[in-house]
């Protein structure tokens, strides 16, 4: 199996809820749910990565505080050698409704302050040569993103790809987000999106369509995926073929980090070098059981591939 990394944004998430209709302001309401767990896109795929038995290195930085104790107590051996920032820990708020969608509300925090040196510290490039990085968060990781190009740099002399899921911009896919996140994908072997970041980055409305533009301005050989939640997931392969994938019918308890889920399981089977069908398959089945399970579950090896 090819070595896994995964580098970017580890938070801390309070999950509560659902909560419908949105309450009045100055009122209060009880709910029924209430999880604090390890977040972030990078957090959620290492979670997703240790829970179906697959080795991993991560990157990240927490913040000088106990939510950044806590996050490092976590991941145990992995975060020794994690910087600890002056700031607070970042916090993610989540709301979760009844139809399984939710509301975030997000500090800064530490995050911002993940730097180029940070992941040096961390990730061993001999160590991954052959591999696949999974790189999150990129609009979150300010010092880390200012240095990409010095990463990509790095990841091309070890011979790692990278596999890129920016998240969603904080203010929203301007057109300066959109040139730098195509100046990105540029060095990326792997795009990862979710199908309303592909039709606005590609500005198209058919996913597949905007799946064959993205692809355009990426090395030869690249894979673009497009995660489309309940409808399964699209890919092209490194040979241009169109691949389509069905998700199982589930019953939702929330969706929060299903994408990064699939990102881990979907990474995962290609690290064993399986078929891109079967990728998109663990990608789907395995984000399936986590969202409609509480506490969340992966399953476990077996379950990365149908």
């Amino acid at each position: 199996m090819r070595p896994l990394a995964v580098i970017g944004n580890v938070n801390v998430d309070l999950i509560l809820g659902p909560a419908a209709p949105w309450p009045k302001a100055g009122t209060e309401i009880i709910v029924d749910h209430d999880e604090l767990r390890v977040g972030g896109a990078a957090g959620n795929s290492a979670l997703a990565w240790n829970g179906i038995g697959v080795d991993f290195q991560i990157a990240a930085n927490v913040g000088n505080d106990q939510f950044g104790r806590w996050l490092s107590e976590a991941f145990g051996s992995r975060a020794e050698n994690w910087p600890v920032r002056p700031e607070g820990t970042t916090l993610s708020v989540g709301i979760t409704h009844p139809d399984g969608e939710r509301t975030f509300f997000t500090t800064r925090g530490h995050l911002p302050r993940l730097s180029l040196a940070d992941v040096f510290a961390v990730v061993d490039g001999s160590k991954m040569s052959g591999g696949y990085a999974l790189l999150c968060g990129a609009f979150l990781t300010d010092d880390l993103t200012r240095d990409y190009d010095a990463f990509f740099d790095w990841a091309d002399k070890h011979r790692i790809t990278v596999a890129l899921d920016t998240g969603w911009p904080l203010d929203g896919w301007t057109v300066d987000n959109c040139s730098a996140t195509r100046n990105w994908l540029s060095r990326c072997g792997i795009a990862l999106l979710n199908e309303v970041e592909a039709t606005t980055l590609a500005g198209l409305d058919d996913p597949i369509e905007a799946a064959r533009e993205i692809r355009s301005h990426m090395p030869d050989g690249a894979i673009v995926v497009v995660k489309r939640g309940p409808d399964g997931a699209v890919g092209i392969g490194a040979d241009g073929q169109l691949t389509s994938v069905c998700a199982p019918q589930v019953k939702v308890v929330d969706t929060i980090g299903a994408g990064d889920v699939f990102n881990a399981a979907f990474l995962a089977a290609l690290a064993e070098e399986k078929p891109l069908a079967a990728c998109l398959s663990a990608g789907c089945d395995v984000a399936s059981r986590a969202i409609s399970t509480l506490p969340r579950s992966y399953g476990g090896p077996s379950e990365t591939t149908r």
